[in-house]
């Protein structure tokens, strides 16, 4: 990846560890190599694979590529950009006395969160942003999209980035290992979570499910090393226009695979459907060692 200059928001994201012995990996133009001699090729869309196959836990893991095809049409609609915008401004809360804002969007998807981020980040302190998902669909996705985001295919339960080395990590509905993102964090290090909240495209749930379970009370507890320092609430109603659009919707959530036959041909049948946007925003704070020691 060439580096940026002048007033781009990026400056390539450096701080990546060898997935096999967590030693730092070096930058070799067409490759990355750790002093223990791995090394790992960059694809020809750009990306890096750090998910060694007896880390896998199935030969394709993680969103199929039509899958993200889905998400990636439905989401460049806009449906969720008052997400993103809350989003960005939660990762930049706190960084104006920063030089260089190191984040990783761990479970990123096809990148819709990471690019909105960089697109937010003139006149902030330059990003080394980095897009990490299991899925190498979602990564070859992403890294189509923009070049100047370091995007990698690994494992939320085995980061491959050096220890100490981030200001932000993000987990966009995503599977949260909070062991690993203490790791990766600064001391004072922030997490930024975003889950969906009880209301959350309730209108689809009411029409391909039988009945709709009662909603979880949620949890306020802070997980070990964390302290929860914000939470908000993002509510809103968004028009969903023609079939495809909301073929799009189901096929980018656990619901189209958990809809029975009968669920999924109701939902086949919409032409036009008005959804709750209904997500929790929360922000952790990594605790200091000293804080931990206490």
């Amino acid at each position: 990846m060439p580096e940026q200059t002048g007033n781009h928001p990026c400056v390539p994201f450096s701080a990546l560890a060898c997935p096999l012995d967590g030693a730092a990996l070096a930058d070799g133009g067409s490759s990355w190599q750790c002093g223990q001699g791995h090394n790992f090729d960059v694809a020809r869309q750009g990306y890096l694979h750090l998910l060694p196959v007896q880390n896998k836990r199935s030969r394709d893991p993680g969103d199929s590529k039509d899958m993200v095809a889905a998400r990636q049409r439905f989401l460049a609609a806009g449906h969720y950009a008052p997400v993103a915008r809350a989003v960005s401004q939660a990762v930049f809360d706190g960084m104006t006395s920063m030089s260089v804002a190191s984040v990783l969007d761990a479970g990123c998807g096809e990148g819709y969160y990471l690019r909105q981020l960089v697109a937010a980040a003139q006149g902030s302190p330059p990003l080394a942003a980095l897009g990490l998902d299991i899925s190498k669909w979602a990564v070859q996705h992403a890294a189509r999209q923009d070049h100047t985001i370091r995007w990698v295919v690994g494992s939320n339960a085995n980061l491959p980035v050096l220890s100490a080395t981030l200001d932000r990590v993000l987990c966009m509905f995503g599977f949260p290992v909070y062991s690993e993102f203490a790791r990766v964090l600064r001391d004072d290090g922030l997490l930024i979570m975003l889950d969906p909240g009880p209301l959350h495209l309730i209108e689809l749930r009411e029409i391909i499910y039988p009945s709709l379970k009662p909603a979880r009370e949620p949890d306020t507890a802070a997980p070990a090393g964390f302290d929860r320092v914000a939470s908000d609430t993002i509510r809103y109603g968004t028009d969903i226009t023609g079939a495809e659009q909301v073929q799009d919707l189901l096929a980018m959530t656990p619901h189209l695979y958990r809809a029975d036959a009968e669920g999924r041909a109701r939902a086949a049948a919409l032409t036009a459907l008005t959804v709750t946007i209904d997500v929790e925003l929360v922000t952790l704070r990594k605790k200091t060692h000293t804080e931990t020691e206490l």
